[in-house]
């Protein structure tokens, strides 16, 4: 770990700082609700939280790196930013339509069978993704301009308004779950005004630039980042539509994960320095260093899933009930699926960034394919509810991981083409604020 903290550039701390908040805003966020709301409503708001997080990170991240990566290079070449955020605004925007329209088109399914009716559901959930395309966009801006200390910024404002916000709505007495998903509308919102001066001051002019430029890697990069959003909640959604009147299992399965996740808090902060590490062992043709790495991390992580698994075996039962005030539908070989499948999710993560430091962008994005696959295979196993999506995340998680080893070892670690190592700026903070509330 000291290793790694070595490679981390200036300002990850700040980004760091915003994370920790923004991980605490969601599990003061769940346990308010989980404390205020009925089963049958706090499953509704669990479903919404889910979607919220796996389309909209899945599919607006990969607009942040990429984003982040023009920026960077403009920034060294000391070109405004100006144009790269008009093209990125661009394709958020053209996303977040695609999103809307299939969004409404489904309305009525996903009111009767995810809402419990409630279409006002579906209107949050429309907000929530409008936020985060205006979020994400943003952030990819700041961190291409190695602003971290305002990237943490809208992070950390984005964490704080989320906890005042369900505060004020618990001590109020309020038991309607939609304005606590309008909590994910309104926090993301006002945390782009409050980071958007150094934006604006930033901007400048200039010629456009070719969409190719942004484009080039988005589709194999939004592929990849879905589909990991989809292995790690998609859960909690099969849960409702398995059986939509098992409200309990829903809501208490989102409690529990967001337990056994909490190692992926710990890595989302790892991450930032391990990819431009494996990136320039890999591109100098540095085979030992790039291994060690590899190795040293993989431990890291095995460690960090090993802690969180027995903390969680041993007293997410508890935890759940106390914390979020959870039905206890959940025992203690239900923490132990969700442990495996996360441990397996930590090592797919450590390998995907092998994959993309050695620019086989292509391979990763056929790992979480394989991985879904297994995942839905398994989900529709005859079974009882939650052990099928229990074991349908452990073994997604454990085919993802495997498919990315099996690729490693069969290329080796060259490079698939000969690249330029890419600036730091390119992956500090880029994919570190998602993918894990």
């Amino acid at each position: 770990m000291r290793r790694l903290l070595h490679l981390v550039p200036p300002g990850t701390l700040a980004v760091g700082g915003g994370l920790a908040l923004l991980g605490l805003a969601s599990y003061v966020h769940l346990a308010v609700a989980g404390h205020a709301l009925d089963l049958a409503d706090y499953s509704s708001l669990s479903v919404l939280w889910s979607i919220v997080f796996t389309v909209g990170i899945g599919v607006f991240i990969p607009v942040e790196q990429e984003v982040a990566r023009v920026v960077a290079a403009r920034r060294s070449q000391g070109l405004p930013p100006g144009p790269v955020l008009a093209r990125g605004a661009v394709v958020a925007a053209v996303v977040l339509a695609l999103l809307v329209v299939a969004t409404l088109a489904a309305r009525r399914a996903l009111t009767d069978r995810l809402f419990a009716g409630d279409d006002t559901m579906v209107a949050v959930l429309i907000g929530a993704l409008v936020a985060m395309a205006v979020a994400y966009t943003t952030r990819g801006v700041l961190s291409g301009l190695q602003l971290f200390p305002w990237y943490g910024t809208q992070l950390g404002v984005d964490g704080g308004l989320r906890i005042a916000l369900v505060a004020a709505l618990g001590v109020s007495g309020v038991t309607d779950p939609v304005w606590y998903g309008a909590v994910l509308v309104v926090a993301p919102l006002l945390s782009v005004l409050v980071t958007l001066p150094p934006v604006l001051r930033a901007v400048g002019g200039g010629l456009p630039v070719a969409w190719g430029t942004l484009l080039r890697g988005l589709g194999l990069l939004t592929v990849s980042s879905l589909l990991s959003q989809v292995v790690v909640n998609v859960g909690v959604i099969n849960a409702r539509l398995i059986d939509p009147a098992d409200v309990a299992t829903a809501g208490a399965l989102l409690s529990a994960l967001v337990l056994v996740r909490i190692p992926l808090f710990v890595f989302g902060s790892m991450q930032a320095s391990l990819l431009p590490g494996l990136a320039t062992t890999a591109t100098t043709g540095d085979v030992a260093g790039f291994h060690g790495l590899l190795r040293r991390a993989l431990g890291v992580v095995t460690a960090l899933g090993v802690a969180g698994a027995l903390g969680a075996v041993a007293l997410g039962p508890w935890l759940v009930h106390r914390l979020f005030d959870a039905p206890g539908v959940l025992g203690h070989g239900d923490f132990a699926w969700l442990a495996v499948g996360t441990l397996a999710y930590l090592w797919a993560m450590v390998l995907g960034q092998a994959l993309l430091a050695l620019d086989r962008h292509r391979a990763q994005a056929v790992s979480w394919t394989v991985g879904v696959a297994a995942l839905l295979a398994v989900t529709v196993v005859p079974a009882p509810v939650a052990l099928r999506v229990e074991l349908a995340y452990a073994v997604g998680s454990v085919v993802v991981a495997a498919t990315m080893a099996v690729l490693l070892l069969r290329r080796g670690t060259r490079p698939a083409t000969p690249t330029p190592i890419r600036p730091l700026d390119d992956v500090v903070a880029p994919g570190v604020s998602g993918g894990i509330r």
